[in-house]
Formats: structure tokens, sequence, C-alpha cells
């Protein structure tokens, strides 16, 4: 009998010495949740004593646990037998320590009591906050990507930089040195400028050269879409928002969150779309159109605009307040009959750049066909003498340009220049254009080919011009 008590006696010293130095923390406690025993580790992870420790209920050193929450659980606890949960330890020190923990149930002598081991799981909490954190970074980049190439697949892929804007002309050169100032900054800058003087090429030189440059120019001309789809296009909308919104849409200034938005037209935004954008400009969030969750984006703003803005507000089509939110930095780009001093060297440009492109070898402009080149007024600026050249390349039969009959008749005279309205000169040189085609707006021989413009935007500007056609 005295081997089978020391070999019991060996087996409680054994048991004791390891639960002793368990690194994990052991108490045992009853019904009520007091602590009767705890081993060395418990001291070690609590920063208590094992004085301090026994007699104590150990519900108090859950940060969330109370007495009915104790009660509940040790219900729980007698119906599994076994319960495993998470939470978070308070220390002696004040300390919150990520904590898993195991409790058993068992009876002994006809008392009720529990046994629980609590592991110190903070390092491996923090690992699976990191890894989360590190999954949403990742899935927000992943959207985020995938809006710009979206957006990317909807826009014509070209390279614009300041070789593109060819000019020796004195202003354009004080231009460019204005852009390079700007782009260094967040700057909102407002480009002011006739159709077709270039003022997407200037927005696209600033932005590549700036801090955003290794994000994508979003671009939106706010003429080509109706009053109804503006604020849809720029800010989106969640589904339901309208008749026809089947799904959520993410706008453009949610596409532009981090990089720069280039609004052309910007004189033709509508009033209840001007209000949403200056509310971008100042505080950087919006709400999509039939959503509640307030939005917060980062984005640089590009505007342009044809229109005289002072006039717009005067006339209460634009907001006062949001014009000089926008107008910090003005740029005005001078029209082509203001520098023909540039239309030799744009000439040969878009010669040598469409030569390339159609495969001929245009290689001489001839002195008659120049002049008449400069002679001509361009109330569509680089963008109609772009159109003419292009077509002036195509039917050429050798090395020598032939300009042919493209060049509008009965353009408008200079002395009408100096005293009609940007608007009259636009909207006489439409109706010209809509005359010399019968009135056929799109198409390779329509007015909007001729005027180098979307036919849409065509469209819009017949409309807010009041150009119908007559009898």
């Amino acid at each position: 009998m005295s081997k089978i008590k020391e070999k019991t006696e060996s087996a409680l010293r054994l048991s004791h010495f390891t639960i002793e130095r368990a690194p994990d923390f052991i108490l045992w406690l009853d019904r009520e949740g007091r602590i009767h025993r705890v081993n060395e580790a418990a001291c070690q992870i609590s920063g208590y004593s094992q004085d301090e420790l026994v007699g104590m209920k150990a519900h108090d050193l859950y940060c969330e646990q109370g007495d009915r929450t104790w009660h509940e659980r040790w219900q729980e606890l007698r119906d599994e037998k076994m319960l495993i949960f998470e939470g978070y330890l308070l220390t002696k020190d004040g300390r919150e320590m990520a904590v898993e923990t195991s409790i058993n149930y068992f009876e002994f002598e006809g008392e009720e009591y529990a046994c629980g081991f609590i592991r110190d799981i903070t390092e491996r909490k923090y690992a699976a906050e990191a890894l989360e954190n590190a999954l949403a970074e990742v899935v927000s980049l992943k959207n985020r990507l995938q809006r710009e190439n979206l957006y990317l697949r909807q826009e014509f892929k070209r390279s614009h930089n300041f070789e593109e804007i060819v000019s020796q002309d004195e202003e354009i050169i004080k231009i460019l040195s204005e852009v390079e100032q700007v782009a260094a900054t967040e700057a909102t800058v407002l480009i002011l400028g006739e159709t077709g003087t270039g003022k997407e090429l200037v927005a696209r030189a600033i932005h590549n050269i700036s801090s955003r440059r290794e994000r994508p120019l979003v671009k939106l001309n706010c003429a080509t879409l109706p009053d109804s789809l503006i604020e849809s296009e720029l800010f989106g909308h969640e589904r339901g928002a309208y008749t026809g919104a089947i799904a959520r849409k993410i706008g453009r200034f949610e596409v532009a969150n981090g990089t720069t938005i280039f609004l052309d037209e910007i004189g033709e935004l509508p009033m209840e779309s001007q209000v949403k954008l200056l509310r971008v400009l100042q505080e950087g969030e919006f709400e999509r159109l039939g959503g509640s969750d307030t939005i917060k984006v980062d984005v640089r703003v590009i505007a342009a605009t044809n229109r005289d803005l002072m006039k717009a507000i005067a006339e209460g089509r634009f907001r006062e307040d949001l014009y000089y939110r926008i107008n910090i930095f003005p740029i005005h780009i001078p029209p082509l009959r203001e520098r023909k001093g540039d239309i030799p060297l744009l000439v040969r440009y878009f010669v040598k750049k469409y030569s390339a492109k159609v495969g001929k070898q245009v290689q001489k402009v001839s002195q008659e066909a120049m002049d008449s080149l400069q002679n001509y007024n361009w109330p569509g600026n680089v963008r109609e003498l772009e159109n003419i050249i292009e077509r002036a390349v195509i039917i050429s039969r050798g090395k020598r340009l032939e300009v042919g009959n493209w060049l509008p008749r009965g353009e408008i005279p200079t002395e009408m220049l100096g005293v009609a309205t940007l608007e009259e000169i636009e909207k006489a040189h439409i109706l010209r254009a809509l005359e010399s085609t019968r009135w056929r707006v799109s198409g390779e021989k329509g007015a909007a080919k001729i005027l180098g413009i979307n036919p849409q935007t065509l469209f819009s500007k017949m409309r807010k011009l009041g150009i119908n056609r007559t009898e």
C-alpha cells in the first residue's frame, strides 16, 4: 500500500508542478465566480499576488463582464460543460490584455466548480487586425484600380505633354511657365479660352507634371450630357435613385479620388449641380444621388470654359461663390487669330503627324496654301486647323499639301471680331458650318466634323444658342 501511496503522491506533485509551471493563467472558481486558487503564471500575467487574486471574483478581471453576465455564462457552462471565448483581461496596472479563455465545469465533494485556462493572445490579435487591415487595403486598392481601369477603357488613350503644345508665341510661352508653377501646388485652376484653343492640352500638362501624375487624369465635358444626368455622372447614384437606376454607379469624383479631375465647359453646369460642386471644393465631400452616406474625397479640380462667367453670373446662370472658388489660378489661352505666327509651326506639325498616320510622304506646303491658311480667322482655333490639315493630307496626291476647298467660304469679317460677342461669333460660325452641310450634324460630312467637336456637343451648343433649322 505504501508504494501505491508513494506513486499517488508523486503523481500529485507532478500535477502540481505542471500546473504551477504552465505559461497560461490557470484558476479555480466556484459558481459565484469567486477564485479559490491560481497558479504562478496568473500572478505574472495579471500583476496581482496570489493573496490578492484568491477571493476576487474572476469576472471582475474582465473589462466587459458583470454579475448578470457571469450568471448567464455559468448557466451556459453547466449545460455545455466547457466554454471557449475571447475577451479583454484588465491587469492591475490598468492595461487591457486580449485573452482567450477555456473553462471547464466539474463537481467536487458535492460542490460546483470551474477550472479556467486564460491565454494571452495580444500578439495574435494584433496580427489578425493587421492582416484584416491589410486585406481591407488590398480590397480598397483593387476597387480603385477597377474603377480606374473601367474609366480608362472608356477614354481614348493618348499621350499628352508639352510637346503637343506647339507655339513660339510669347503669350503661350508665358502660359507654359505658369503651368509649371501651378502644377507643383494643389490649387484649383480655371482655364479660359475659345473652343479649340487647347484648354484640355493645358489641363493635361498641369496634371502630367504634378505630384498626382501617377494616377490618370479623369475628365468630363459638362456640355455633352443632359441636365438630368450630369449630377449622376459627377457624383454617382445608388440603385433605385431614379427610374432606370438598376445598379449603383460610381461618379467621376469618386473615381478621381487621389488624382485630378478636368471639368471642361464648366459654364454649362446646371445650377443644382453647381451647389454640390461647391461643397466638394470647399469640404471634399458629397453624397451619391439617392444615398445618405457621406463620401470623402481628395481631388484636385481643373476647370475650363469658353463662356464669359461674369456675364453668366449677372444673368443668374452661374453661382458667384463657385466662380470665386474655381478662379484661384486663371489661365487665359489666346485664340489662334491673335497668334497667327504659330500657324506655320502648327501646319508643319499636323502635316507630319497625319502623313505618318495615313502612310503618306507629304512634306511641302506652298506659299499660296500657307497664305490662305494664315489669312483665315479660325473661329474654331487650333482644333479647326488640325481638322483642315488632316483632310488636306488625305486628299493630297504627292509630296505637296493640297488644301482643296475645305476652308469655309464667307468667313467672319475681321471688323466683326472687334465688336461682336464671342457668343455671336460662335453662333455665326456654327450656322455657316450647318449651311455648308445642309444641316447635317454628324457623320464624316457633318457640321460637327468640320467644327472639330462631338456631335452631342454641337447639339448642346445649338440648343443654348437658339439655333433652329428654318424654311
